[in-house]
């Protein structure tokens, strides 16, 4: 359980381990490396985006693009992801606009339209909140005969919280068919993961509520997507929930209102940097012989074309309505809402 799975080296050439598969077809080796870059590319242009003042606020997912993507693949249409805040990858493979998210970090009282749409629930900003969701939304489908699972996305700080030991617990003594997906990114904010728990690993856990646990290099997106693939098969088969800790790491500061140099090194980071999972991939797919100059320029080319319409989008949008913050919390708003939102627009005047 200590060792994560590994199908592709840091250096980009594969692993010894035979367990799982990385004979994917070649279609889907591009899909997947075209997602990688143009989610790294969208992420950067959300963070300039928030920097000229067009966002209130984002939350880059630079470094964790794999442990997203390879882990959101696998999965059916059908099936009903619970997201947190960072979840950028999982959002472009379900087919999500940019747009669509740039509307939450603009503070549109909708949060985003689309997800539903999409099996996806909307975004979750309280930690860990959106745990017994999963785990309520797998039994539903349970009891209802649906071949669907969930998956609840969750950060290594999500796992000190009340509400995944609760979520986790129903889900194995139900035997839901849920997975939990946990970013193990190094930091909660500021706090270190050596912080975070004494188990050995946040895996190690699992034992405890009567579930498989596993651990992953969630900088390797095809190993990200094996396991993936394995716990939706035995969520699937009535077998239960899975825990997955996919070993991450954030490269960016927690939100872009956050300072990571206070609390993290230079050393660090360079450390961290030469895993990248993007650069990684890259060689895998080079020596593989899928890489080439034709792939790489329609890649680009979808890149520039959606972080354009992300911009299209954003710059100069008008600012929501601070008053529909009010309007949709009651079926008819109270009186002492309706005070409070004149109270508002009386300061804001």
């Amino acid at each position: 359980m200590d060792q994560p799975v590994q199908l592709i080296g840091p250096d980009g050439t594969p692993t010894a381990e035979s367990r799982y598969r990385r004979d994917l077809p070649p279609e889907t080796l591009v899909w997947l490396y075209e997602n990688l870059v143009v989610t790294r590319d969208l992420d950067i242009e959300f963070v300039n985006l928030q920097r000229q003042g067009e966002l209130a606020l984002y939350a880059s997912c630079r470094g964790q693009e794999a442990a997203q993507i390879g882990a959101a693949a696998p999965l059916r249409k059908t099936d009903w992801l619970f997201p947190q805040f960072r979840e950028l990858g999982v959002f472009m493979v379900r087919g999500i606009a940019p747009a669509q998210l740039a509307a939450v970090w603009r503070g549109a009282w909708h949060g985003g339209l689309d997800f539903t749409s999409r099996c996806c629930a909307p975004i979750a900003i309280p930690i860990a909140t959106h745990a017994p969701h999963a785990v309520g939304a797998a039994m539903a489908a349970q009891r209802l005969g649906e071949d669907s699972l969930t998956v609840a996305f969750l950060g290594d700080g999500a796992t000190s919280e009340g509400d995944t030991h609760e979520a986790m617990n129903l889900a194995a003594v139900e035997k839901a068919p849920c997975v939990f997906y946990i970013q193990n990114n190094q930091w909660a904010i500021s706090v270190p993961a050596s912080r975070q728990y004494a188990a050995p690993t946040i895996a190690h856990r699992a034992i405890g509520y009567g579930m498989p646990g596993i651990r992953v290099d969630g900088n390797d997106i095809l190993a990200c997507y094996a396991v993936m693939a394995e716990a939706a098969e035995r969520a699937r088969a009535g077998d239960g929930p899975t825990l997955i800790e996919a070993i991450t790491y954030r490269m960016e500061p927690h939100t872009t209102s956050d300072d990571a140099t206070r609390y993290r090194t230079p050393a660090e980071l360079a450390e961290w940097s030469a895993r990248d999972p993007i650069s990684r991939y890259r060689t895998y797919l080079h020596d593989a012989g899928v890489l080439t100059e034709r792939l790489e320029e329609r890649v680009q080319a979808r890149s520039a074309r959606m972080r354009a319409e992300l911009r299209d989008a954003v710059v100069d949008a008008p600012d929501p309505d601070v008053g529909e913050l009010f309007d949709h919390v009651y079926a008819e708003i109270t009186p002492e809402l309706s005070a409070q939102r004149a109270q508002l627009r009386a300061e804001l005047a």
